[in-house]
């Protein structure tokens, strides 16, 4: 007997399978898809937006018997933000749900690619659905189409290919089956997560095909947690125990497996300090008494000074970036070794570990239980308490500086830090912010801190917060307020997102700095002797010929009022807490609330415990250029590989 099968275009398909996808760990279903971002054109405006029509218009309707679902669709207003909210979306649900991006050829498919390698390097599942030129080739070359005269084959969307995890093109409609398999296989394995790209020409997404109703029925992709191998726990039971001054570096994989408690347990019982990287932040509690805050580039005295002390690494759920290591030269211990716990071998293998291949929480309960009875030596834990205790006071002048006639950007974070919940939500990803969140951010819990630092992407902020937000919002937590902080340079990047929030009805709170220039690379730029050059918002000089006049008059409160958002002008740090006060407590269909408040360009910032390896001209005519590289090569000295 012929299987069941049920006439759909490709695009109908494709919608109508994506809302039958579920993801299960530890016993709880949940939609893989939660629904779909996107903006029509000619590639899809008839294909994948007619289905999501269709299915919308049939929610409800008597069931065909091929399993019949409606999939929320959202208009977004760039692309590449589609991608960064559903990143975020992915995120704030520890990688178990995520959305889908469909868009049109050509730019609006390229839009993309900036979003996929975020999604890719961050290990955050996105489905993107880029639509492509005709597979028949008959009206070739159509509009935007890029011809290649060595290949008829190549088309732009294979610039997915390098930034995806997953990446194939239906061609024929009895392709998408395999394809959309292959897509949630990568989707929901947390070794291989990222993005995951099915390209589909505009021809092909409107083409009939009789599919087996069975594709079309309720899957689960269940997402394991691998237990350690009993030897490889010997091995690094053996080495922990023979540790002198040993070190847990908390990374995101801790959050992503639902491990926080796990690691604070681990703490509680064995004594070992605990130190952070960006997207681990919040794993451990800023007060646990074996915290000791962000590690690296721009981490805290504390944790650097146990960093540099430290015989052995146990590195939880890190991949290990340059500013985790500041470049190779934090863990100084010329006998330093690494224990990695990792669900990944490509991470866990990283600076000659011994490698324990696991899920972080089932992983840190299997230490626990074989070191029990253990506990590191009690004059490394008290050092490292005394040490972060001493950094406190730094963060609590950060924060209460005082600063007029222009406070500095500190002082804004130390207000959101004491007045936000702690299941509030701060989001952040470039420039000089993540830097100071990363060693001032006294975070609570795991959800407080959401920084994006693997791709650092400017522009992230203000669609992540729509993805978090209507994350929150479909899991019921309605009461939790979402905070993203942008500088003036970020927001320039993606601001009509904001008009897709005030569509929406999203409460969001948009802490919007204005310093007239780019501080993270100014600082960056004068450090290493090239004196802020093209780093400040000036017009053209005539007598200089450079950017180096007037300041350009742009009102960027104006700008984002123009959106529909509510704008409130902060005169200050009083009027900020009081304009905070007011946007927090507002009810959750409030809408969007942009808090706009100017800062001193030049900071200052907190001050710096580690190095970050960037490059300085090795000659150069300039004496502030030349001086540099003298001061580079002497900090260079310090770099190795972990052997």
């Amino acid at each position: 007997m012929s299987p069941a099968t049920v006439r759909l275009t490709v695009s109908q398909a494709v919608v109508r399978f994506l809302a039958n996808q579920w993801t299960e760990r530890d016993g709880v279903e949940q939609r893989l898809f939660a629904g779909v971002y996107g903006i029509f054109g000619h590639g899809n405006v008839c294909g994948v937006g007619q289905a999501l029509l269709q299915a919308q218009l049939a929610a409800g309707a008597p069931d065909d018997g091929s399993t019949q679902a409606d999939l929320p669709y959202y208009l977004i207003r760039n692309e590449q933000a589609g991608v960064h909210a559903a990143a975020a979306w992915a995120k704030t649900t520890q990688r178990l749900q995520t959305i889908a991006i469909t868009t049109s050829i050509g730019p609006g498919a390229t839009n993309m690619v900036t979003g996929a390698a975020l999604a890719t390097t961050n290990r955050l599942p996105v489905l993107l659905l880029p639509s492509d030129t005709f597979a028949t080739r008959y009206p070739d070359p159509v509009l935007q189409q890029l011809e290649q005269p060595y290949a008829y084959d190549v088309t732009v969307n294979d610039a997915f290919r390098p930034v995806s995890r997953f990446f194939d093109r239906v061609s024929r409609p009895e392709q998408l089956i395999p394809a959309l398999l292959g897509a949630c296989r990568v989707l929901t394995d947390p070794v291989e997560t990222g993005a995951a790209t099915v390209s589909l020409p505009q021809d092909v997404q409107a083409e009939a095909f009789d599919f087996p109703v069975e594709f079309f029925r309720k899957r689960v992709w269940h997402v394991g947690r691998p237990v350690p191998e009993p030897a490889a726990l010997a091995r690094a039971v053996e080495a922990i125990r023979s540790a002198r001054r040993p070190l847990v570096v908390a990374g995101g994989g801790v959050i992503y497996s639902g491990a926080a408690e796990a690691l604070r347990a681990f703490a509680t019982a064995t004594g070992i300090p605990v130190a952070d990287t960006q997207a681990g932040k919040g794993a451990i509690n800023w007060d646990h008494e074996c915290a000791v805050g962000g590690v690296g580039s721009t981490g805290n005295n504390a944790a650097n000074t146990l960093a540099r002390q430290a015989d052995l690494v146990i590195g939880i759920g890190t991949r290990y970036s340059d500013f985790t290591t500041a470049s190779h030269t934090v863990f100084a211990d010329p006998d330093v070794r690494f224990v990695n716990l990792n669900v990944g071998s490509f991470d866990a293998a990283k600076h000659s570990a011994q490698m324990l291949l696991a899920d972080a929480r089932e992983g840190l309960q299997a230490l626990q239980r074989e070191l029990r009875g253990w506990r590191a030596d009690a004059a490394w834990s008290k050092q490292g308490q005394e040490l972060y205790a001493a950094w406190q006071q730094v963060v609590d002048e950060c924060y209460h500086r005082d600063q007029t006639p222009l406070p500095a950007q500190t002082e804004v974070f130390g207000a959101l830090n004491e007045l936000m919940g702690e299941r509030d939500v701060v989001i952040n990803a470039a420039g000089s912010m993540p830097g100071d969140l990363q060693t001032l951010w006294r975070a609570r819990t795991p959800e407080q801190y959401h920084l994006e630092y693997a791709y650092s992407c400017m522009g992230y902020e203000i669609p992540a917060a729509i993805g978090v937000r209507m994350a929150l919002d479909e899991a019921g937590h309605t009461d939790r307020n979402v905070v993203a902080i942008v500088g003036d340079g970020t927001y320039q990047m993606l601001p009509a997102e904001i008009a897709t929030m005030v569509q929406e009805g999203l409460k969001i709170i948009v802490v919007l700095l204005q310093n007239h220039g780019f501080a993270s690379i100014g600082a960056l730029s004068e450090s290493r002797g090239s004196q802020r050059f093209g780093t400040r918002y000036r017009r053209r000089n005539a007598a200089s010929g450079r950017l180096d006049g007037e300041e350009v008059p742009f009102d960027l409160a104006k700008n984002a009022e123009s959106w529909g958002a509510r704008v409130l002008r902060c005169d200050g740090m009083a009027a900020f807490r009081e304009n905070f006060a007011q946007a927090a407590a507002a009810g959750p269909d409030s809408g969007p609330v942009v808090l706009y408040i100017e800062t001193d360009l030049f900071g200052p910032n907190p001050p710096g415990c580690a190095w970050w390896d960037v490059p300085v001209a090795q000659v150069s005519e300039v004496e502030s250029t030349a001086a540099a590289y003298a001061e580079y090569v002497a900090q260079k000295a310090a770099q190795r590989h972990y052997l």
